[in-house]
């Protein structure tokens, strides 16, 4: 009888599963590769964004200090142009003309004849209250001041006379309060005194003239030459 003789074949391990370890250990570190590049990407957008955003407030902040020195380069012309109008205003002033009175009703005028005076009328006269406020019709220094006409008569009662810087002289006469002496520099507009009715006066009223010395009997047209200076009175 014969033997029959058996063969085992030992089993190999299979090999699907060790490939299927390996594709799922792969796949593994696939996702935890992935994983850590898409966070070093999300950092490097986060510090993008944060680079963009620094640099905007960088250059709003500088868009505001542009505007800002410019509207103070602006501020500085417009208060220079101020001074500067101010200044010649102020100059203006110092250089113009006024009435010597600010309410007033013209009376006798210059070169008027009668028997009040002794010659024809040397001024103008200005018809105003007592204790009207009189001003320097010009800036100048006074050279005359007291009764009896300041040294001119009595017919003009209290009375100032003025030297102005172009040679030419004003006087205000039949004043009943003198508020300057002589050697006093006095501004355009600055009070003189109050009118009043002394000396040879028919009424209160201020006796104004202009003169082209200090002394009486040089008087030129006063309205004239307020006209020539534009003071229209």
């Amino acid at each position: 009888m014969s033997k029959r003789v058996t063969f085992q074949h030992s089993r190999r391990p299979s090999m699907p599963r060790v490939t299927g370890a390996v594709v799922a250990a792969g796949l593994g570190a696939s996702m935890v590769f992935g994983a850590g590049a898409a966070f070093a990407s999300g950092t490097s957008d986060t510090a993008a964004l944060a680079g963009a955003t620094t640099a905007g407030s960088v250059a709003q902040q500088a868009t505001a200090q542009g505007k800002a020195a410019e509207k103070a380069k602006a501020d500085k012309a417009e208060a220079k142009k101020k001074a500067a109008a101010k200044k010649k205003a102020a100059a203006k002033k110092k250089a113009a003309w006024e009435a010597p009175v600010n309410k007033y009703v013209l009376s006798a005028t210059y070169g008027t004849g009668g028997d009040r005076w002794a010659s024809k009328h040397s001024g103008q006269d200005f018809a105003v209250p007592i204790g009207t406020k009189v001003e320097a019709a010009h800036t100048g220094r006074v050279v005359k001041a007291g009764p009896n006409g300041g040294g001119d008569g009595p017919a003009y009662g209290n009375a100032i006379v003025i030297k102005h810087a172009n040679g030419k002289y004003s006087q205000y006469a039949h004043l009943s309060k003198i508020d300057v002496k002589i050697g006093d520099r006095v501004k355009t507009g600055e009070k003189i005194g109050l009118s009043g009715n002394t000396g040879n006066s028919s009424g209160p009223h201020l006796h104004f003239e202009i003169r082209t010395t200090p002394n009486y009997g040089s008087a030129i047209n006063p309205v004239s030459y307020l006209n020539s200076v534009h003071v229209h009175i």
